[in-house]
């Protein structure tokens, strides 16, 4: 019999693997490549204004993970939220969308 504070082993290996991966996908374009491993990543994202309704442009800039250097400057890049990987690094290249000319 298992008690109430215990889990059985097949439920806890479900929860792992239904937490892992599940974090924000965003889509931008890598405006510096200058470091090892790492890529900066623009985000824009349009919204609308609650008051007044105008769409207006947000930007944000990321450092992506990038293990393999392959996204160069200028390409349209996929970078997927991920544990801290340095004190700036929160987010990991998942795939190189377009490239640039």
């Amino acid at each position: 019999m298992t008690s109430p504070t215990q889990t059985p082993a097949s439920a806890a290996s479900t929860t792992d693997t239904s937490e892992r991966g599940n974090g924000k996908r965003v889509v931008g374009v890598v405006v510096s490549d200058k470091m090892l491993k790492t890529r900066v990543v623009e985000v824009t994202e349009l919204y609308k204004h609650a008051k007044y309704g105008k769409y207006m442009k947000r930007t944000q800039k990321f450092h992506a993970h990038d293990e393999k250097n392959e996204a160069k400057l200028g390409d349209k890049v996929l970078i997927v939220e991920s544990r801290p990987l340095s004190r700036t690094k929160r987010w990991r290249l998942m795939q190189v969308l377009e490239r640039a000319v």
